[in-house]
């Protein structure tokens, strides 16, 4: 039997009915009040098909990876397949998915972003290690960014990576940094021109016609409204250091 259950994410309410349990527990966190009137709710409804299409997507992905093809759970594919509808209706309410860890220190949040396994969630946990309690995971994965008219605002989300790293709060979008591996470490602050293909690579890819052309002007608007640095480090804690330096702009110091 469908279970439905209404949740909170990145200030909308979105009522999920899915077929397997397990959606509900993954999103336990966000769950909403239950008086929010329904018209005004985002609709997520799941279906076998969806569960299918998600198989199908997963196994493309493998392929074009040169992975062996993996065998998913219906239930876990059922959770990429929420989420998917969600990213796909975000958009009309001026918010899009975007890759990466995101992490909230003095209140402002920062997002590293980057290509899977470029070291994203290493740095962030050499962070964690430079900054002790001042730093708060928002995301470790998939967080939404919301635009609003004189700010970008982070969220966490329940998709929040294999760690589960991630918590039910959002800040001010401060800066992105676009990662890289190298030996020495070095940033720089990179433009609007340089920051947006790399933004778009790292965004949600929509296959609706009507969808994507809403998230590439969501893109190039965040573009206007935070800082981009592009870092090129190693893992070790002098990059955390040099990159919170830089990006805040306060000196924590050896």
């Amino acid at each position: 039997m469908n279970k439905t259950r209404l949740y909170r994410i990145a200030e909308q309410n979105i009522l999920i009915t899915s077929i397997h349990d397990r959606v509900h527990e993954y999103c336990k966190e966000y769950l909403a009040e239950d008086d929010v009137p329904l018209e005004k709710c985002l609709r997520v409804c799941t279906s076998q098909a969806d569960i299918e299409y998600e198989r199908e997507q997963s196994a493309r992905e493998d392929q074009t990876e040169g992975r062996k093809v993996r065998e998913w759970s219906d239930d876990y594919l059922e959770e990429l397949a929420v989420y998917r509808s969600i990213a796909e209706q975000m958009p009309d309410h001026n918010t899009f998915l975007l890759h990466g860890s995101a992490v909230c220190v003095d209140g402002e949040a920062y997002l590293f972003t980057g290509r899977s396994g470029i070291g994203k969630s290493t740095h962030v946990r050499l962070w964690q290690e430079l900054l002790g309690g001042r730093l708060t995971v928002i995301n470790d994965d998939k967080p939404l960014v919301r635009l609003k008219e004189n700010q970008a605002v982070i969220y966490g989300t329940p998709y929040n990576g294999k760690h589960r790293s991630g918590n039910n709060i959002s800040a001010p979008l401060k800066a992105i940094c676009m990662l890289g591996q190298a030996e020495h470490n070095h940033i720089e602050q990179i433009s609007k021109k340089d920051a947006f293909p790399l933004l778009l690579q790292q965004s949600y890819r929509s296959a609706n016609p009507e969808t994507m052309p809403k998230i590439i002007l969501l893109v190039s608007r965040l573009a206007d409204l935070v800082q981009f640095w592009k870092l090129d480090c190693n893992m070790d804690i002098s990059a955390a250091r040099l990159s919170f330096n830089t990006m805040s702009g306060i000196d924590i110091g050896e």
